[in-house]
């Protein structure tokens, strides 16, 4: 940056007679920083999108190399992604069994975008920008149960719906509309336990944040295939397990989306409950659905947690929901910079068997060890990626489709 500001500021500076100072405080300077910074940012936003270009997602599976390091390493390109892709279009952030009751809560944070989801006195489900209108201090952290929320700085006091309700030491200021300072809202709704976000546009109507459009927006086609799989909200919540990865969120994702490729290899214990030879991908507009049969024997590994058949969706950009025998977990994989992401997983059981302890202990324990071995697999890709021995690879066309058609979207989003 230092560079192209020096390069603009040359032909503005005479050069000073010996003993004369120079005086920097010329008229148009803020004028000059103005189009030096812009130009910096406009030379960054063009390498950038090179960078994009360096996959091309017309070339066919069996020819086509992945995307390049710089995707998984440059924070150039986190940031592109954060305005192409997580900052429009519905965002899974958390589940309706955090805000089941009036006055619940729950905060996160999706790039720089600080968010509050609640549940209003009435039962109505909302959500704002967890930033106080006075001097921008979070509003509130974590998640639970409160009566208003009041600013930790100053005091500043809002209800559920919003609006301020206390702005203290505000005698003597003027033109100040309290109708003005209420929290900014985002455009919230839900799909079967699910709660989704929209950053993008803030004044969506009504009819657009009704569930059959946004089910449309979210799911596209698919939408019928996942309620009919068993993907709803008549299963019984159990628990949340969160997991800090020191991997780019696209490393979780495409670990994800390997076909079962890896399974064999670095899950034994699952890959024995499982028919490996029946694995089957289908895509759709915004979604990858992963198949594959229960194995018939009997094991340790294998006491019906994974039933006859698994299904594993993918929900582009980054959600992940896992039907098996009576089991439903969802995966939610946050981006927290180029080389970090938080996976947050939520398990879901058939209510029969909810208080079956022993059951769910074991359940939970195997998945576990699955996630754990899922960590150090992509943790040693993130460190590969970083290395000056790799640069690009290929696609394994049998099983990898869906990884590719998650980059062609990709592409797709950060082109436009």
């Amino acid at each position: 940056m230092k560079m192209a500001m020096i390069m603009q500021l040359i032909p503005f500076i005479s050069t000073p007679r010996q003993g004369q100072l120079m005086n920097l405080n010329f008229s148009n300077r803020s004028s000059i920083l103005s189009r030096c910074l812009i130009h910096n940012s406009d030379v960054q936003t063009s390498q950038t999108q090179r960078l994009v270009h360096h996959f091309n997602p017309k070339t066919p599976i069996e020819e086509a190399i992945t995307p390049p390091t710089s995707w998984y390493t440059d924070p150039s390109f986190f940031h592109l992604e954060l305005d192409r892709v997580f900052y429009r279009g519905w965002q899974v952030v958390g589940s309706t069994e955090q805000i089941k009751d009036p006055r619940d809560y729950f905060t996160g944070r999706l790039g720089d975008v600080e968010y509050l989801v609640c549940r209003d006195d009435s039962g109505m489900l909302r959500a704002f920008h967890n930033v106080c209108r006075h001097h921008a201090s979070l509003l509130a952290y974590g998640s639970g149960k409160k009566s208003c929320f009041v600013c930790p700085y100053h005091g500043w006091t809002y209800g559920f719906n919003g609006a301020l309700l206390k702005a203290t030491r505000i005698s003597g200021m003027r033109n100040f509309n309290v109708n003005d300072f209420g929290l900014l809202p985002i455009k919230v709704a839900t799909w079967g336990p699910f709660i989704l976000l929209n950053l993008e546009k803030e004044n969506l109507s009504q009819k657009e944040v009704d569930s059959h459009n946004v089910s449309k927006a979210w799911l596209g086609s698919c939408s019928e295939v996942l309620s009919s799989s068993g993907i709803d909200s008549s299963l019984s919540y159990v628990c949340r397990r969160e997991y800090t990865i020191e991997c780019n969120w696209k490393v979780f994702c495409d670990n994800y989306l390997d076909g079962g490729y890896h399974v064999p290899y670095a899950h034994k214990g699952l890959a024995s409950g499982l028919k490996m030879d029946s694995y089957s991908i289908t895509m759709f507009e915004k979604v990858s659905i992963q198949s594959c049969e229960g194995s018939s024997e009997k094991s340790e590994e294998n006491y019906d947690r994974l039933g006859r058949k698994a299904i594993y969706a993918f929900i582009y950009p980054n959600f992940m929901i896992n039907r098996y025998g009576p089991w439903m977990d969802t995966n939610l994989v946050v981006p927290l910079g180029p080389n970090k992401c938080q996976v947050i997983f939520d398990y879901y059981l058939e209510r029969s068997l909810k208080n079956d302890t022993d059951f769910v202990e074991k359940s939970l324990q195997d998945s576990e060890k699955v996630q754990l071995e899922d960590v150090v697999l992509c943790e040693g890709v993130q460190k590969g990626l970083q290395s000056p021995a790799y640069s690009v690879g290929r696609y394994a066309p049998t099983v990898e489709l869906a990884m590719h058609h998650f980059h062609c979207l990709l592409y797709e989003n950060l082109t436009k």
